[in-house]
């Protein structure tokens, strides 16, 4: 029996029609976040257990979840491709970008399979693996680049609507929201359990404003995410932020409690939504009673993990609210350590702005205001490369902000919130209201401490 073809017209090194089912079914569970993806690739490895390239996804699959005892299951997923080989070339590039990614490289990784799409464009699993790189290390330009290189090939595509919710991503993390809006839409069509380019949409509500928009926007749509592995968790995430920016807290905190945080697991995506959303709530003066408690304690465990930035962050945020002192002193050790050693991607990005970032959190958890606005403004500049998404960051973009208020620098409180509006297009939320407000009447409060006694 010959090689047989995937659903996307790449030829594979698999005999078996079964076994290409299970690949195909990998796929586009990969596609649309489907929480069957490792079911699947399971399936796939048990009908043919020497088909390298499923060996190649499972280790970069591993370390897209950004977990340290991930990385020995990514290892031993390049040893097994590795053991099995490839006769296929654009099989052998997965093993190449598994290897680079293991090197502490991912940008050389997401290169390797752009290299990969100018032969073979066609490859949606190549396609969605650089944007997911891309998007962990925050590079929503070269996100954008490479799907409009591999665009034209997608005419007829079975994939055509994931490529398009990709692209809506992409689009509104480069400010172009009035594109990403169609883009987004046009992809849920065609590709109705799309959940990456429904929350691209949601994406574009949070950045131009429309919090009402937004909700019904989602509100209709929950079959697109209901499949989904815990992004659902970052769907309802989403809902919770246009509650909070229309002021209305008390859902925005039922949603923590009800979905958000449904299931306790420890992974950094579901943390970093919560330590996210509890943050807000609490600049909001919302008393979140002992809800960082349980973070705190899972992100304990997590102090020696270094694999993301992003994490890092949010676990040092949990940590903070717990008031776990002596894990957080750890960290901030570790981090030093990372940032000094300056070997892997992720090290550089701990140097630059990562530990600007953290001293300035753990300074914010202190009430050292003037001393957390240095370092948050510090890092602020590059915060892009700590990966996510600019709706992500915006916590340490109001923590900024906040430092700066409860710091006494009302002017430069206002010139961060300028800008902030600025890169939603003009469009002044809730949040850049609420605070403008507090700066209207710390000012009178001085003008009045500083008026003659009559």
């Amino acid at each position: 029996m010959g090689h047989m073809t995937d659903f996307c017209g790449c030829e594979t090194t698999l005999s078996s029609q079964a076994a290409t089912d299970h690949w195909n079914k990998t796929v586009k569970a990969f596609l649309a976040h489907g929480a069957a993806t490792p079911e699947h690739l399971g399936k796939t490895l048990e009908l043919a257990p020497d088909f390298a390239q499923a060996y190649a996804a499972k280790g970069l699959f591993s370390l897209l979840l950004g977990r340290a005892e991930l990385v020995q299951t990514a290892r031993e997923a390049l040893t097994q491709a590795e053991t099995c080989g490839t006769t296929s070339p654009r099989e052998a590039i997965y093993i190449s970008a598994l290897r680079l990614y293991l090197s502490g490289a991912p940008s050389a990784a997401a290169s390797a399979f752009e290299t990969l799409l100018k032969e073979w464009p066609e490859d949606a699993l190549a396609m969605k693996l650089v944007q997911a790189i891309r998007f962990v290390l925050g590079q929503p330009d070269e996100m954008r680049k490479s799907l409009e290189v591999v665009m034209p090939a997608y005419r007829n595509h079975a994939a055509l609507g994931y490529l398009k919710g990709c692209y809506a991503f992409a689009l509104e993390e480069t400010g172009d929201y009035a594109a990403a809006e169609t883009a987004g839409r046009e992809g849920l069509l065609l590709a109705p359990d799309d959940a990456w380019g429904l929350h691209a949409v949601a994406h574009v509500y949070d950045m131009t404003a429309r919090a009402e928009d937004g909700l019904f926007w989602l509100s209709g749509q929950t079959k697109a995410w209901e499949h989904c592995n815990n992004f659902r968790y970052h769907v309802w995430w989403h809902i919770a932020l246009m509650h909070l920016d229309l002021g209305e807290m008390d859902e925005a905190l039922a949603l923590y409690d009800a979905e958000i945080r449904a299931d306790k697991t420890d992974d950094y995506r579901d943390i970093s939504n919560a330590a996210s959303l509890l943050s807000r709530l609490e600049l909001e003066g919302v008393n979140i009673g002992t809800r960082w408690e349980e973070l705190a304690a899972l992100s304990e465990g997590r102090v020696e993990d270094g694999c993301v930035v992003f994490a890092d962050l949010h676990y040092l945020l949990s940590l903070i609210g717990g008031n776990r002192k002596d894990a957080m002193r750890k960290m901030m050790h570790r981090m030093a350590a990372d940032a000094t050693r300056r070997e892997t991607e992720m090290e550089k990005v701990i140097h630059r702005p990562g530990l600007s970032a953290a001293q300035g959190l753990e300074a914010y958890g202190e009430g050292q205001f003037a001393t957390a606005f240095a370092n948050l403004r510090t890092a602020r500049a590059d915060m892009q490369r700590v990966g996510g998404s600019h709706a992500q960051r915006d916590v340490f973009e109001r923590l900024t902000v906040e430092a700066a208020l409860r710091g006494g620098y009302l002017n430069a409180a206002e010139d961060l919130l300028a800008e902030r509006t600025m890169k939603r297009g003009g469009a002044e939320d809730g949040y850049t209201a609420r605070r403008r407000l507090l700066i209207e009447a710390a000012r009178d409060d001085a003008r009045r401490a500083a008026a003659p006694v009559l």
